[in-house]
C-alpha cells in the first residue's frame, strides 16, 4: 500500500519564521534561507512512489495565487494547537497505509531516508530522523496499532523532544532509527552547515 510523506511547514515570511535563527541574521535572510530548504524539502520528497502532502500553517499557503509551494502539489492546513497536536491532527487524515512526516529545515535530507523510512516501517510501528540538537527531522508510523497518547506532554523546541516523544508511544511498540542529520534552528547551525560545505569542496577539488 502506498504510503504519505506530509511536510509540515510555514508561510515564509520575514519575521514569522526561523525566528531564533533570524535573531542573528535578520528575519529578512532567515526567511529567504527557510524559503530554499522549503523548496529543496518538496523537490526531495516528490522524487519517490508515495504520497507527497503539504501541511502549512495558515490558509495563505494554500493559495496557488502567491507561488509559495508548487501548486500541482496536494496542500492542507496544519490548524490549531502545538506542534504534537497539530501532527498528530495532520497525520490521522492521512489516507490508509504508513505515514511521515517531517520538516523543511534538515538540508542534509534525501529521497533515500525516505525510502529507508518506509522500509523501516515493514517492521516497526514507528522510526524516528533524530536531529542532532534532540529533535528529530522525521517521524513515521505504520499505523497498524494506535498510538493514543503519541505527542502527549512532548517539551518541544529542546533537546528532551525525540526522548519525550518514545516515552509517548505503546511500550509493546518497535522502534527503528535513521541516521542523525542536523536541522538549522539557530545561526550556529549556519555556520556549521556552511563549514561542512565548504570542507566538502574542498576535498572534491584534492581529488
Amino acid at each position: 500500500m502506498r504510503g504519505t510523506v506530509i511536510i509540515f511547514v510555514k508561510t515564509p515570511r520575514a519575521g514569522a519564521v526561523k525566528t531564533r535563527l533570524a535573531a542573528d541574521v535578520g528575519a529578512g535572510r532567515a526567511a529567504a534561507l527557510f524559503r530554499i530548504m522549503t523548496e529543496r524539502t518538496v523537490m526531495t520528497a516528490l522524487a519517490g512512489p508515495w504520497r507527497t502532502v503539504i501541511a502549512v500553517d495558515d490558509g495563505a499557503g494554500l493559495s496557488g495565487r502567491e507561488h509559495l509551494f508548487p501548486p500541482h502539489v496536494a496542500r492542507c492546513v496544519q490548524g490549531a494547537g502545538d506542534l504534537g497536536q497539530r501532527m498528530g491532527r495532520v497525520m490521522g487524515a492521512a489516507p490508509p497505509g504508513p505515514v511521515i512526516a517531517i520538516g523543511a529545515d534538515a538540508p542534509g535530507l534525501r529521497a533515500e531516508h525516505l525510502r529507508q523510512a518506509f522500509a523501516a516501517l515493514r517492521g516497526a510501528d514507528a522510526v524516528f530522523g533524530p536531529a542532532a540538537d534532540g529533535g528529530y527531522w522525521l517521524i513515521g508510523l505504520a499505523r497498524r496499532r494506535a498510538a493514543p497518547a503519541l505527542f502527549e506532554g512532548v517539551r518541544w523546541s529542546t533537546r528532551h523532544a525525540l526522548k519525550d516523544t518514545t516515552k509517548t508511544l505503546p511500550p509493546a511498540f518497535k522502534t527503528a532509527m535513521l541516521e542523525t542529520l542536523s536541522d538549522i534552528d539557530e545561526a550556529r547551525d549556519l555556520a556549521n552547515l556552511e563549514g561542512r560545505s565548504t570542507r566538502h569542496r574542498t576535498d572534491q577539488g584534492r581529488r
